[in-house]
């Protein structure tokens, strides 16, 4: 069973868009490109330059854009998933590729998604990657700082992201250090997304998400806030419109994925983290990132460890 993965922010670098599917662009690619561009009503090629990135806006609509591009372009090749999960605004590229929105839709909604959350915190917020401490460690480094943090990412057992005000992760990261983290680093990521400070931003996004058409899934999607797979319309709904508010237990997901049945992962661009994730949580798992070589190569490589796993 192959399952596709969605990166969240924090994985864009400047010219991701630029580099999809290789030179020239898969058809696929160009098509996605130039469909959310009309939506859109401006060219999604400018939102990739390091300027435009310190945008959320710019950011979220760019990845989600980039995961739908790649998936249609393997779905071209002959590669087709049958379960998805996708990292906070991820979860909207996985929600087009299973089937429960229309892709113009999660491009509109997404837009007022990360514009909420930037006007929400346009400044001095963000988030920090401590790894080596588990999560009862995390938080009662939170607890011990006094200060307004919070956990927004479980991505791994000893991988955690916090979120909250620069002068909050800075005591945070101080802390973590202290007690043993390999490492404490700020993302790049300008709100503190998946915690309660956004609950004002996640309460206009539900009302939002009321008018928006989602249908039921045709494969397995895979929910941020439960970890759980979600097969009905109504479900997925409130997951897209509430996981801006909810950590996100991205290793839960995984597993999910696993128990379901998935033996081959493809993470769709940018970036190659939720691979290695793949990797330290499913060791031997096949798990190919499609940054790493041309649409047609990557389709080969899975169709291969797909039929390996089959045997």
């Amino acid at each position: 069973m192959i399952a596709y993965l969605f990166p969240g922010q924090g994985a864009q670098t400047p010219g991701f868009l630029h580099r999809l599917g290789g030179d020239p662009p898969h058809p696929a690619i160009a098509r996605t490109l130039a469909q959310a561009s009309a939506v859109l009503g401006v060219d999604v090629l400018t939102l990739d330059t390091a300027d435009a990135l310190a945008s959320t806006v710019a950011v979220q609509i760019a990845l989600v854009v980039a995961g739908v591009a790649a998936a249609r372009a393997l779905a071209e090749e002959g590669i087709e998933p049958e379960g998805v999960a996708g990292l906070s605004v991820g979860a909207y590229g996985a929600a087009v590729v299973c089937g429960a929105i229309a892709f113009d839709d999660a491009l509109k909604l997404v837009r007022l998604r990360a514009t909420l959350m930037q006007d929400a915190y346009p400044r001095g917020y963000g988030m920090l990657a401590v790894l080596g401490l588990n999560e009862s460690e995390i938080a009662r480094a939170i607890s011990d700082s006094g200060a307004d943090a919070y956990i927004g990412n479980l991505n791994a057992p000893r991988q955690i992201v916090v979120s909250g005000s620069d002068a909050a992760l800075a005591q945070v990261r101080d802390i973590a250090l202290s007690r043993g983290a390999r490492k404490a680093e700020r993302l790049s990521v300008s709100v503190p997304s998946h915690c309660v400070l956004l609950e004002g931003a996640a309460e206009k996004l539900i009302e939002a998400a009321r008018d928006v058409r989602i249908d039921t899934p045709r494969i397995a999607y895979v929910g941020n806030r439960g970890a759980r797979v979600l097969r009905r319309a109504d479900a997925i709904r409130e997951d897209l419109a509430t996981n801006l508010r909810y950590p996100v237990r991205w290793h839960d997901s995984t597993i999910a994925l696993s128990e379901l049945g998935a033996n081959v992962f493809v993470e769709m661009p940018p970036g190659q983290t939720l691979t290695s994730l793949i990797a330290d949580t499913l060791p031997g798992a096949p798990a190919y990132a499609t940054d790493a070589a041309p649409i047609g190569t990557i389709a080969a490589r899975v169709r291969i460890a797909q039929n390996r796993a089959n045997d």
